[in-house]
């Protein structure tokens, strides 16, 4: 098990990965690690916990957790 309470990049790009695999996002390519801020770890660790903890999906809540991912992300 991965220790996330420390925030750090590598725990980061370790979440966003899981959250792209877990929701078979075809667009995939365009969440990178890189365009999220420490500052908002515990947001982000918190949609991680989310899914991490659930095997399916509906389309909403695969909308409504890509919505909340772009709102994490740096503009």
């Amino acid at each position: 098990m991965r220790n996330l309470e420390e925030a750090n990049v590598e725990n980061v790009a370790f979440m966003i990965d899981t959250i792209k695999n877990k929701l078979r996002m075809a667009s995939g390519a365009a969440m990178q690690a890189t365009n999220f801020s420490l500052e908002k770890y515990e947001d982000l660790r918190d949609v991680y916990e989310i899914v991490a903890g659930k095997d399916k999906f509906s389309i909403s809540e695969v909308e409504a957790i890509v919505s909340e991912l772009g709102q994490l992300r740096e503009k």
